[in-house]
C-alpha cells in the first residue's frame, strides 16, 4: 500500500486561515493561528486547560520557535484563555472539517471500511456547571466512529432532554453519505430518520418507551414470529460469545424485514428491517437475559446489523471512558461557556489524532510520549509515518 502523504505544519496553520481573530487589534501581539496550534499540541501532550497549555509551551519554547511564527515569544496564559473564550465554538470546529475528512478518508482506505458506523451519543461534563453564573453543566452530543478512531463533530446543549434538537444540527455538520448512523432511543425520531436518508446514509435506531406504540408493536411482532419459528418470513441470525470481567455473555442478533402493517410504517422514511439483540449472561452464578429492539433502513444482512449495534456500544469504551479516565474530562473545572466547549473539541480532536498513530501503546502512553518526545509529537500532529 502506498504511503499516505503527511500533513505539514503550514497545512495545519492553513485550516485556521478563514477563522476571524476575535481579539482587538491592540491585543494581537501573538499570531492567532500559532496560538491555536500551540493549544492543540499542548492538549496532545496532556494539558487540561489554559494553565497547562502555558506551562507546556514555556518548556517547549525552542520547539515552538522552530516550527511556528512566534515573533514575541511564547504567549501567556491570559492569551490562550482569552482566545479560547472569545472563539465561536461552531466556527472553531468548522476549521477542522477538511482535516477531519482527510483523516477519515485515509483511515477508511487503510482499514478497508466502505460503510463506517457513526455513533451519535451524548455526554455530560459533570463539573462544568457554575451556579453563580447560572451556567448548567455542558452536555455534548457528538459523532464517534469507533472503527476509524475519529470524533467527527459535536454540538452542545444544556440538558440531555435537548438532544432531540441537537442531533439534527449535528447531522447537518457531518457527512453521513454511505455510512450507518446509530442513535440510542432518545434520537429515534421520524424527522431524524428522514434527515439521515436524505443525506444518503443508513440508520439503526434503538427503540424504547419514547416511541411506545411502535416499540410495543415491534416487540409483539417479533415475539409472535419467534413462537412460530420465524416460519414464512425472511430472517437472518448471527450468534456471538464473549468472556471477560468475570462473566460470560452470548448474543443473538436477529434481523427481519419490517412488515408494512406496522403502525406508522409509512412515516419512517427508508424503514426496511427490524432487529432484536438477545443477550444472555451469567453473573455471579445467575443467568440474566435482556432484549433490545431496533428499526433500520439497512437491507437484510445480519452481520452488518450486528456490526452497527456493536459499533454504537464502542462509543463508551473507545471515547467516553478515555475522555473521563485519561483526559479527566469529568473533573474539569473549566466553566466559561465558549472555553469549555472549545476545549472539549480540542480533547476529542486530539484523541482522534492519537488513535491514528500506528504505535500500539494506549492513548495515555501516547500522550506521555507527546510530552517527552518532540519528534513523536510532530508525527502525531502531522500524520507522518502513520
Amino acid at each position: 500500500m502506498a504511503k499516505t502523504k503527511a500533513t505539514t505544519i503550514d497545512e495545519i496553520l492553513s485550516h485556521f486561515s478563514f477563522l476571524e481573530d476575535p481579539r482587538e487589534e491592540i491585543n494581537r501581539k501573538h499570531p492567532f493561528r500559532s496560538v491555536l496550534v500551540i493549544a492543540l499540541m499542548a492538549v496532545l501532550a496532556g494539558a487540561a486547560g489554559p494553565t497547562g497549555i502555558t506551562r507546556w509551551a514555556e518548556l517547549k519554547k525552542d520547539l515552538l520557535s522552530r516550527v511556528l511564527d512566534l515573533p514575541n515569544g511564547v504567549p501567556s496564559k491570559d492569551v490562550f484563555r482569552r482566545v479560547l473564550m472569545a472563539l465561536n465554538p461552531q466556527a472553531f470546529q468548522l476549521c477542522f472539517e477538511a482535516w477531519v475528512n482527510s483523516l477519515r478518508e485515509k483511515a477508511g482506505e487503510r482499514m478497508k471500511i466502505d460503510q463506517p458506523i457513526l455513533a451519535v451519543d451524548g455526554k455530560t461534563l459533570r463539573r462544568s456547571h457554575d451556579e453563580k453564573k447560572g451556567l448548567g453543566a455542558l452536555h455534548l452530543v457528538s459523532v464517534w466512529c469507533g472503527e476509524l478512531g475519529l470524533s467527527l463533530g459535536q454540538v452542545a446543549c444544556e440538558e440531555k432532554s435537548n438532544e432531540i434538537t441537537a442531533i439534527p444540527e449535528l447531522l447537518g455538520l457531518v457527512n453521513v453519505e454511505g455510512a450507518i448512523v446509530t442513535i440510542d432511543a432518545m434520537g429515534t425520531q421520524k424527522a431524524i430518520a428522514e434527515l439521515i436518508v436524505e443525506k444518503k446514509g443508513d440508520y439503526v435506531l434503538a427503540l424504547k418507551g419514547n416511541q411506545e406504540k411502535l416499540h410495543r408493536a415491534v416487540i409483539d411482532y417479533i415475539d409472535q414470529q419467534s413462537v412460530n419459528g420465524f416460519e414464512g418470513i425472511e430472517t437472518r441470525q448471527f450468534l456471538s460469545e464473549e468472556r471477560g470481567h468475570g462473566r460470560e455473555e452470548g448474543r443473538a442478533y436477529i434481523q427481519m424485514r419490517a412488515p408494512k402493517e406496522l403502525p406508522g410504517f409509512e412515516l419512517w422514511k427508508g424503514l426496511k428491517t427490524l432487529g432484536v439483540v438477545v443477550s444472555q449472561s451469567v453473573r455471579k452464578g445467575q443467568e440474566v437475559i435482556s432484549k433490545r429492539y431496533f428499526i433500520s433502513s439497512l437491507d437484510l444482512g445480519v452481520r452488518n446489523f450486528a456490526r452497527a449495534v456493536r459499533g454504537h456500544w464502542s462509543v463508551e469504551n473507545g471515547c467516553h471512558w478515555i475522555l473521563d479516565v485519561q483526559y479527566r474530562e469529568d473533573e474539569s473545572r473549566i466553566r466559561e461557556a465558549n472555553l469549555r466547549e472549545n476545549f472539549a473539541w480540542l480533547n476529542r480532536f486530539s484523541l482522534s489524532l492519537l488513535k491514528q498513530h500506528k504505535k500500539k501503546d494506549s492513548v495515555a502512553m501516547k500522550r506521555r510520549c507527546c510530552g517527552w518526545d518532540d519528534a513523536f509529537l510532530l508525527q502525531v500532529l502531522t500524520g507522518k509515518d502513520t
